[in-house]
């Protein structure tokens, strides 16, 4: 059996922070092959190639270079050769940019997305063991038709579901709806899990943008109403109240959106579940139903914004859109709304 030979994209984040005194805090400096010398028994792993991308903090991408690295991921993962691909970066936005990179019909391959909740400076630095790790799952193929998966703490979490839950805690990151795919341990994955990525139908050449998310809360300013429906976004996500409830004014906004071709999705701002009709009171959730708003099922508002800007950009129609969410548990009233 051939060794495996595995594809590391370096992109910055906490992983690869110091402490810096005089600049007040943690700051990039470790690159790919500062931080390839902490993992033990590297070369037992796999063969690997580092691809230096930069020294970026997770919370300064952009969807721009977030395409950038997918189109990076995909020109690999082509190659016969190699088994599979790492990306490293910060863990603040790991929850958008893991999704819009499984959403992207790249090679059946293992993908794995890692980074740290500790910097190289403090106790307990995570990093060493968390690219350990994503080594070894990106080396393994009973991954391959996973889709993307992020790894930290010894878990395994797909793309679609996986939060980040904690500001600080190592294992922060879980998967509220569905639980975690599985770990790794002893150099070793152990799936409990397993699921079938959705998908665009072609890789994005850009982001349909603006997407705005608003968080509906206790008596919101109708002014930021106004400001996210004019002038006209490419789509908007509303995170409404438990089942998909807001007030009067949210569901009139969505309305004028949608009838002017404008996708509207509606989702939950609680931390699982799903948005679905039901509340038939001015504003509720059967009202956004009938309106024709997309529900995005257990995609939360960052994920359902990243499906949007991406679909929306690769060209996807609200039928395709539609068919995605409905993956997740979601959809959208036949015969309402744009593109009926």
């Amino acid at each position: 059996m051939p060794r495996p030979r595995v594809v590391i994209i370096f992109t910055g984040g906490t992983i690869a922070m110091r402490n810096v005194a005089a600049a007040g805090g943690n700051l990039p400096t470790l690159g790919a092959d500062a931080l390839l010398a902490t993992v033990d028994g590297l070369d037992q792993l796999a063969d690997v190639e580092p691809i230096e991308w930069g020294l970026v903090p997770a919370s300064h991408l952009t969807f721009g270079q977030v395409l950038q690295i997918g189109e990076i991921l995909a020109e690999n993962l082509a190659r016969p050769e190699v088994t599979g691909a790492v990306v490293v970066q910060g863990t603040d936005v790991i929850e958008e940019t893991s999704f819009a990179w499984d959403l992207m019909p790249l090679p059946a391959k293992p993908i794995v997305v890692v980074g740290s909740m500790r910097s190289a400076s403090q106790d307990a630095y995570d990093g060493p063991r968390n690219l350990h790790d994503a080594i070894v799952a990106a080396a393994d193929p009973t991954l391959a038709d996973q889709g993307v998966v992020v790894s930290l703490a010894g878990e395994i979490h797909g793309a679609d579901d996986v939060r980040k839950t904690h500001s600080h805690a190592l294992a922060t990151f879980q998967s509220p709806n569905r639980g975690r795919l599985g770990t790794v341990a002893d150099g070793r994955v152990a799936l409990e899990l397993r699921r079938t990525p959705a998908r665009l139908a072609t890789v994005p050449q850009r982001a349909a943008l603006p997407v705005h998310l608003l968080t509906f809360a206790l008596q919101t300013d109708a002014a930021l109403l106004a400001a996210v429906a004019d002038p006209l976004p490419a789509a908007l996500v509303i995170a409404a109240a438990g089942g998909g409830n807001t007030p009067p004014e949210f569901l009139a906004t969505a309305r004028r959106l949608i009838g002017a071709g404008v996708p509207v999705a509606l989702t939950t701002r609680c931390p699982s579940g799903k948005a679905r009709a039901g509340y038939a009171f001015d504003g509720g959730s059967s009202g956004w139903w009938e309106s024709g708003a997309l529900f995005s099922g257990t995609l939360d508002g960052l994920k359902a914004r990243v499906l949007l800007a991406l679909g929306l950009g690769a060209g996807a129609s609200l039928a395709e859109l539609t068919a995605i969410c409905e993956t997740f548990g979601g959809g959208r009233v036949a015969g309402a709304g744009p593109g009926a």
